[in-house]
């Protein structure tokens, strides 16, 4: 009878702490190991704050509070909002308490980015997620906030990049779509694209984890706890404002920290060069990358509607994606 139970006891052992399992159409089988947090509701309360630039007023926001209660949510503001610190909202601390509240209350149930620019860094390690883990809760942003982004996933859980409050215009109509997937994220709704292939591309299919960001943060977290761990991932990248050499120099700085070597996929968002960035570097964008990534056969794709752009799609960071890429057209299904 004691060998009996014995072998019960350790089979719901096994049971209990084995990888979740999940197959995909095309047959193959992964693991799931990241959380995903609970879909948002009618009711449900969420913050809006600035961990990185500062805003000028509240006005600035104000297109984002009123979605968020046509979405039927409650807002709450962090107290540092619109402080100003130099180009900060505030000083490290303030900005660091604002978010370490918003990270610890339980009936906050999604923290979104006022905006980016810069911050997000000097705050990270000052910040205790442990209560987080016991209630996790969506994060929302881009650009500088993919800081937080890292963060979250090395610590196991998933997250939003998607339009902040600061960028939304509710009567700017290429917007709307973006608007509508951020909603789908949110709400748990399915997520899927499918576009029109860049002639750049190379195909294939392939799933895996969507991880990354805005390329210049990525690039910055190298060899820190918040460095991205690329085995098996997809990698999605985007940047605003750089020149094609500094691109080049991140690109080839990933490639030697060995970010391409057992990757999945490489989705490539919106880039906005430097202004007045001409041909002089001689290679473009597309050059730049086709050539980090060579040596490798996964999937590329170019011109993903993500980044400092109007249409700027919601991505589930962290979650499952299978990708089909064809010479004719792109897809990009969620799990």
């Amino acid at each position: 009878m004691f060998v009996k139970y014995f072998a019960l006891f350790f089979f719901f052992v096994a049971v209990l702490t084995a990888p979740i399992f999940a197959q995909n159409d095309m047959g193959v089988a992964i693991t799931r190991d990241l959380v995903k947090p609970p879909s948002l509701k009618k009711g449900d309360t969420i913050m809006i704050l600035s961990p990185a630039g500062r805003i000028k007023d509240k006005t600035s926001v104000d297109p984002g509070i009123e979605l968020a209660n046509h979405w039927g949510l409650v807002v709450f503001f962090g107290n540092h909002l619109l402080s100003e610190s130099g180009t900060f909202a505030g000083t490290d601390a303030e900005r660091t308490e604002d978010l370490q509240k918003a990270l610890d209350d339980p009936s906050i149930k999604a923290i979104w980015a006022s905006r980016g620019g810069y911050g997000a860094v000097r705050i990270i390690d000052k910040l205790d997620f442990n209560k987080f883990m016991d209630n996790p809760k969506w994060i929302i942003g881009y650009s500088d906030i993919t800081v937080l982004h890292n963060k979250v996933h090395e610590l196991g859980y998933e997250t939003i990049h998607g339009q902040m409050p600061l960028t939304i215009d509710l009567k700017d109509a290429v917007q709307k779509e973006s608007l509508v997937t951020l909603h789908s994220a949110l709400f748990g709704k399915p997520l899927q694209y499918k576009f029109d292939s860049s002639k750049f591309n190379r195909t294939g299919s392939t799933t895996g984890q969507i991880v990354g960001g805005n390329l210049s943060i990525v690039y910055s977290m190298l060899q820190s706890d918040t460095s991205l761990q690329m085995d098996n991932k997809i990698l999605f990248i985007e940047d605003v404002g750089e020149a094609l050499y500094h691109i080049d120099r991140m690109m080839i700085s990933l490639k030697r920290a060995g970010y391409f070597k057992n990757c999945s996929g490489l989705i490539v968002g919106d880039f906005r060069l430097k202004k007045d960035e001409g041909t002089g570097f001689g290679k473009t964008l597309e050059d730049i990358i086709l050539e980090a990534v060579e040596g490798t056969d996964f999937p590329v794709v170019f011109g993903f509607p993500a980044g400092h752009i109007d249409d700027n799609r919601a991505l589930i960071l962290g979650d499952f994606i299978d990708l089909k890429v064809t010479n004719k057209k792109t897809k990009i299904s969620f799990h």
